[in-house]
């Protein structure tokens, strides 16, 4: 919110936009760029949205600007930026997380709003069903039905003989009574024990690692979301410092230290939500295009946070790794 940004993709779309649309369209389209965090954070997933809308035409000319608003990391300010966009009659939105694309839902039921990704937009209210969201809401899903099992069965490979499972979530996460839900249907196919941490503030961190140790904890599952990302460091120093092995929702946290993350290729979400811009941008409505879920995942290990733990990941785990971090 306090780092403004605007960036003209010129080219040579307008070209190609039917000539209605342009008679009705004299100015470039604005998309309005809500981000849950900070520009430098989330640099990588705007430069493939702008790559991929370049790819698909918009550029040269006058065919298309963004305007950047940074929540940074925080949710108080969502509401207050979304009801800006809409006072700049911006064309489209794009909202980088769940709060953020339900601040805008709020703000607006008129301007289409696209998220590129969200953990479970059907439990947070988002949408009316996956396959026809029936809004001006549309986008991609961050998790598949079996993610939570992977991710334990993943866990279970590298901890050898893990019974007790801390997850940490944050309260006021939107889809976060579904995801926990999931996790601990899991957890209970795996013979796994699950203890359950909320939060609501960075201040507690320290504490829930804390009560994990008090509880006998053997290994961590962290629901990601804006809040957790914004404090990735400290979870993995924490998570470290407590000898826990945690595994994550995006490799963004095993850059910064975490063992090991198994998720959606966060990148590649945001060149599909450029291309869900550019349907509506040329006519599609967001109530009739269903709501996208991963078909590319990762597998992301970071060996030097393993050997830290004193833990040997198995060869057969690092042979399926998608990436390894040493």
């Amino acid at each position: 919110m306090k780092r403004r940004e605007f960036i003209t993709l010129v080219g040579g779309a307008a070209a190609m936009l039917p000539v209605a649309a342009r008679a009705q369209q004299p100015r470039p389209w604005v998309i309005g760029y809500l981000g849950a965090t900070t520009a430098a954070a989330e640099r990588p997933r705007t430069d493939a949205f702008v790559q991929r809308l370049s790819e698909l035409g918009w550029i040269g000319g006058h065919s298309v600007a963004i305007e950047y608003r940074w929540a940074e990391g925080r949710t108080e300010p969502l509401s207050e930026v979304a009801a800006g966009l809409v006072r700049l009659r911006v064309d489209i939105i794009l909202a980088t997380s769940t709060a953020a694309a339900l601040a805008c839902k709020q703000a607006t039921a008129v301007i289409p709003i696209v998220f590129p990704i969200s953990g479970d937009p059907l439990a947070a209210g988002l949408v009316a069903s996956l396959a026809r969201p029936g809004g001006n809401v549309t986008g991609s899903s961050t998790e598949a039905s079996d993610s939570a099992g992977k991710r334990l069965g993943i866990l279970q490979e590298a901890v050898a003989g893990l019974r007790r499972l801390a997850i940490l979530v944050n309260a006021e996460y939107p889809a976060r009574t579904s995801e926990i839900a999931d996790i601990q249907a899991a957890a209970r196919a795996l013979g796994l024990d699950v203890v359950v941490f909320e939060i609501r503030r960075a201040a507690e961190i320290t504490s829930v690692f804390d009560a994990a140790r008090k509880q006998q904890a053997e290994a961590l599952y962290v629901v990601g979301d804006t809040f957790m990302n914004s404090n990735r460091v400290r979870l993995s120093t924490l998570a470290a410092s407590a000898r826990l092995p945690a595994i994550y929702g995006s490799s963004q946290y095993v850059e910064a230290g975490g063992l090991m993350s198994y998720g959606a290729d966060i990148p590649y979400l945001f060149r599909r939500a450029a291309e869900l811009v550019d349907k509506i941008l040329r006519g599609a409505k967001p109530s009739d295009i269903p709501v996208e879920q991963p078909t590319k995942f990762e597998l992301v290990i970071n060996l030097t946070t393993a050997k830290a733990l004193g833990l040997t990941v198995p060869q057969s785990l690092l042979a399926r790794a998608d990436e390894v971090i040493e």
